[in-house]
């Protein structure tokens, strides 16, 4: 009898830990599917910079959350979401923290139109932000009263610095955020989709602040090393950075003063044509994985 009582245990034991873990196999894949279906961010700050993306996806479903407009749709049925940040530093971090949050995405991407700080590059050039940089953190050297003003001997400061910052020496360096590989990697690969100008890798610089004094612009390259400005990508990218999600501005020159290169609003739409294809190529290489 107690044999018998021990067999019908042990093979309820055995069907026991059987469901378990055929249930556990039941739940781990759906896991890896959402995962692997995190969307990709698409960031524009104005219509003209986000809209003709977001008309390229499939089945799309608008979302508003403050003044923020978010396109969710598909591309090559991958989750793919266009997000209209509005211009500015502040307007962007806080549309990228809110991004995150609620979408939990697999990259981001922040593109559109900036202005020229290299002589050699041209209108409808693109630079890939291999470096992006806050170029409106700045501290000011001691003057007194009638001593005047002088910007070109402003500091950097660094605002993730805080420990000290009045006397660290490291809140008086340039941060610069690096650009995703994996993101750099799918750009270059469909460069030659593009026809409308250069693509370069170089140094985007973002600041609330519109720079029409090309000796300023000239200071910023020199001491910067930037290519472009713009009023953004430095804000999503410190956002991007905090929550570990990968990052790459993607801006195309819409006009550059060091050259005499007038604006063309036609570079919005171009810059995006262009992204929709990093985007494409970046989908397949996740697929790969």
């Amino acid at each position: 009898m107690k044999n018998k009582m021990f067999k019908k245990l042990a093979l309820l034991v055995t069907g026991a830990a059987l469901s378990a873990t055929l249930f556990a196999g039941y739940q781990q894949e759906p896991a890896k599917v959402e995962a692997a279906q995190k969307p990709i961010i698409i960031q524009g700050p104005m219509p003209i910079e986000a809209e003709n993306f977001a008309q390229k996806l499939e089945k799309v479903k608008v979302e508003k959350s403050g003044t923020f407009v978010f396109y969710k749709g598909k591309l090559n049925d991958y989750p793919v979401i266009v997000v209209k940040t509005g211009k500015g530093m502040e307007n962007t971090a806080a549309a990228t923290a809110l991004a995150i949050e609620k979408y939990k995405p697999a990259a981001i991407i922040n593109q559109g139109t900036s202005g020229g700080h290299d002589p050699n590059l041209h209108v409808f050039d693109i630079v890939l932000g291999k470096r992006t940089t806050n170029i409106g953190s700045l501290k000011t050297t001691h003057m007194s009263e009638n001593e005047g003003i002088a910007p070109t001997k402003w500091i950097p400061m660094d605002l993730m610095a805080s420990e000290g910052s009045g006397s660290n020496p490291d809140a008086e360096k340039i941060r610069y955020y690096e650009g995703d590989k994996g993101l750099l990697a799918a750009a270059h690969a469909v460069k030659d989709t593009y026809t409308k100008g250069k693509i370069v890798e170089g140094t985007i610089g973002s600041a609330d602040f519109w720079n029409n004094e090309v000796d300023r612009i000239k200071w910023f390259h020199t001491n910067y090393g930037t290519s472009v400005e713009e009023m953004e990508g430095a804000s999503a990218a410190q956002i991007a950075a905090a929550y570990k999600v990968p990052f790459l501005g993607i801006r195309i020159l819409s006009n550059n003063k060091t050259n005499g290169g007038t604006y063309n609003p036609g570079t919005a739409e171009a810059n995006q044509e262009y992204v929709y294809e990093v985007v494409k190529q970046y989908i397949s290489d996740i697929q790969k994985k």
